[in-house]
């Protein structure tokens, strides 16, 4: 019971539920091991006795827990409500240049008189709210004080005091502001005629362009483009990142750097050129696949001749200025940059001193270093003003939303940001995902996570960076395993995936902290919420304005006939996909490819034959689904014809946006990623390819026919040709 209630007070659960009739329990010695990764002595009983006593001491005197969370217009939250009478309350603004909100003090006399809630964003955060929206909820001491990250100190009768993290939020995120749809793509697989082997922010920006205008999209959504660990190999994965505050230079388009037209070195750089453009041969039209260490190197050698290039003054103003904006983030990402060209890409093996960001070897080597840290800092922002490009160009071309980033559950071990920030991360433990239906053993992920308690008690500095840099070119941020605001699971180092548990964090918290920088960067956020999702959490995320993910052949009514969910069904905040990047392509789940692929890796639990009638069966009871509503009039064994109807089929659901993958326009019938293979299947490395397999570049793709025929399905119901169907009532399926 001790090591149980030591647990619950630190947020690490001792037992876990995989479905409702199902509980399992974490062994012991994982409990030990993540508490001991929280800085709790839980080794041995007395131990367990003494930290439980230090734990229980301290929380039935805390006045104040570490965050509070005031939404704007909503009742305050108890922390607030139950402090005692006639404490007062200071708050030291977020800007240090703003004068301080007047100090509060709760009557002496309570229960005092209330007010209705008042100063809400957009209206309430949840319909239902609006109903009870006249009665008393707001006490009459409290000023709310402006949207942001503040330090709450408090002083109550008697002498008791505490301080804290208060966070000011508005009741949503922004909501993209119509209905509408867009593209799902990798970049790094999106080459054209001028690419240099791979995908660029150049061709991101042409993309959204084109859409934009031709088609109508209103977003284009990309993979990670966060800073990889370098080395040779890197790891191709955009999950895995050195750092996810800072992108990667790698997705720079170099002809668009306005100094590369000054560069004095000619012949060089035309024999890079010449490289680059025999590597895009390769990849195009011999089959092979993409090269990410060959792109840097060349891109490398190229940007070390940009950097000999002075800047003029006005675009040395400009740096200056997104130094100074950046920081000491910054500073610190570019150092392990340099000192990873010296010392290798993993600071564990490092010399001692340097393994330690604040240690006076690592300050030394700042100066020795002085030339290459500022070689990676106007990497940074080269690469930063190419996403600001690539976003304007998205909105200059009619976008509504314009590009959406995605942030990555987490980082490397052994890069920039564990390096740079040690105390914020848990030694030892790894993120992960416990057994399940899909996969028996688990998942370690190979992510460390950050310690909760360690993010509170910095105002969540770390989430807040990471979050604003995101969205400081974002029309929307999508939110890989959305899940893990709420809770993680960390693996002990070590230990197999079945011997972990799980981790929670606050997350209102995390959540007014999301909404709040989203809020200032007028972006909306969707989050990945597939897969095993705990009660509540979509509840949470939806009352928040969090975007959900909806992926056609997962949309089932699961708590009855186990049949498609009808169209009008579905929940309406959510981007509706048919696949993702960790899914077939449509063309592969319709012809059941997809599982004989799995075959020949020897990914399949059953026999083939077995594997091959059950795909059939799911993929037939979705065909005549949409048959019968009408969405498939090109009829049976016309695959085209099904990739356009399942689309359609999405249109018909309340979704507020819609995704097309990119590959399902030319009906690539190839994965860009397939879970549970390393080195067995080309993961993130394959091009955009058309049905036959031949790689497409972005200018073939935008004249491509069957792109266009998929396409006219999007088309306003007024531009569409004749005899394209029309919304009909549903037929139940």
């Amino acid at each position: 019971m001790g090591l149980s209630r030591l647990a619950a007070l630190h947020g690490v659960a001792t037992s876990y539920s995989p479905s409702a009739d199902v509980t399992v329990s974490v062994p012991d010695e994982t409990v030990v091991a993540v508490l001991a990764a929280l800085g709790v002595d839980a080794g041995t009983p007395r131990a367990v006795r003494e930290s439980l006593a230090a734990a229980e001491s301290a929380a039935r005197s805390r006045l104040l827990p570490p965050t509070v969370v005031v939404w704007s217009g909503e009742p305050l939250p108890d922390a607030l409500t139950a402090l005692p009478p006639g404490t007062t309350l200071d708050i030291g603004p977020e800007d240090p240049g703003s004068a301080p909100p007047p100090r509060m003090r709760i009557p002496a006399d309570r229960p005092d008189p209330a007010v209705s809630v008042r100063g809400a964003v957009d209206g309430p955060a949840d319909p239902a709210d609006a109903a009870g929206a006249g009665a008393p909820a707001v006490p009459a001491w409290w000023a709310e004080p402006p949207f942001g990250v503040h330090r709450l100190a408090v002083r109550a009768p008697g002498g008791r005091s505490a301080t804290g993290t208060l966070v000011v939020a508005p009741p949503r995120a922004p909501r993209p502001p119509a209905r509408g749809h867009g593209f799902l793509v990798q970049l790094y697989s999106l080459l054209s005629a001028r690419s240099w082997g791979m995908g660029d922010l150049g061709d991101l920006a042409d993309l959204a362009a084109w859409s934009g205008r031709v088609l109508g999209a209103g977003f284009v959504q990309v993979n990670p483009l966060h800073a990889a660990v370098p080395g040779r190999p890197t790891d191709p994965s955009p999950y895995r990142p050195s750092s996810r505050r800072f992108p990667d230079p790698v997705h720079l388009h170099l002809e668009s750097i306005p100094e590369y037209g000054h560069m004095t070195d000619r012949g060089t750089l035309d024999d890079l050129r010449q490289d680059a453009a025999t590597l895009s041969d390769t990849v195009l039209n011999k089959g092979a696949l993409i090269d990410r260490d060959a792109v840097w190197e060349l891109k490398r050698q190229a940007l070390e001749l940009v950097h000999r290039v002075p800047l003029t003054p006005g675009r040395r103003a400009a740096y200056c200025d997104f130094l100074a904006g950046q920081g000491q983030a910054l500073e610190d990402h570019a150092l392990w940059c340099a000192l990873a060209e010296v010392h290798g890409s993993d600071w564990h093996g490092w010399p001692a001193e340097l393994r330690d960001p604040g240690s006076k070897e690592t300050a030394r080597a700042r100066g020795e270093l002085l030339d290459r840290v500022d070689f990676h800092c106007r990497l940074a922002w080269l690469t930063d003003g190419q996403l600001a490009d690539a976003q304007r160009a998205a909105l200059d071309a009619g976008m509504a939303v314009g590009i959406v980033h995605d942030l990555a559950v987490g980082v490397h071990p052994g890069g920039a940001d564990a390096w740079a920030q040690q105390d914020a991360f848990a030694h030892g433990m790894s993120v992960g995902a416990p057994p399940d239906a899909f996969n028996a053993r688990g998942q370690d992920w190979g992510l460390p996570p950050w310690r909760p308690d360690v993010l509170a008690a910095s105002g969540y500095a770390p989430y807040r960076g990471l979050l604003r840099g995101l969205l400081a070119h974002a029309g929307a941020l999508r939110i890989d395993h959305v899940m893990g605001l709420f809770r993680l699971w960390w693996v002990p180092e070590g230990r197999p995936p079945t011997e972990g548990t799980y981790v929670a964090h606050d997350a209102e918290a995390m959540l007014a902290v999301l909404v709040l920088e989203a809020h200032r960067a007028g972006a909306a956020v969707m989050g990945e919420d597939l897969g095993t999702v705990e009660p509540g959490v979509r509840e949470a995320l939806a009352r928040r304005g969090v975007l959900g993910t909806s992926v056609l052949w997962f949309e089932r009514d699961w708590a009855g006939t186990g049949r498609p969910l009808a169209p009008e069904e579905w929940r309406e905040g959510c981007l509706a996909t048919v696949t993702t990047h960790d899914l077939p392509s449509t063309a592969a789940r319709l012809t059941g490819d997809h599982v004989t692929l799995r075959h020949r890796l020897g990914l399949l639990t059953r026999p083939l034959d077995q594997e091959l009638t059950a795909d059939a069966a799911d993929t037939a009871e979705w065909l005549g689904y949409l048959a019968r509503l009408g969405l498939l009039p090109e009829g049976e064994g016309d695959e085209e014809g099904a990739v356009r109807a399942v689309h359609r089929f999405l249109l018909r659901t309340p979704a507020r946006l819609t995704g097309v993958w990119l590959p399902d326009a030319l009906g690539d019938r190839r994965p860009q990623n397939l879970p549970g293979t390393w080195d067995q299947y080309p993961n993130w490395r394959l091009p955009v390819a058309d049905a036959e397999g031949h790689s497409v570049t972005l200018e073939e793709l935008a004249a491509a026919p069957r792109l266009h025929r998929l396409m006219e399905v999007f088309r306003p119901s007024g531009d569409r040709p004749e005899g394209h169907p029309e919304v009909r009532p549903h037929p139940r399926p």
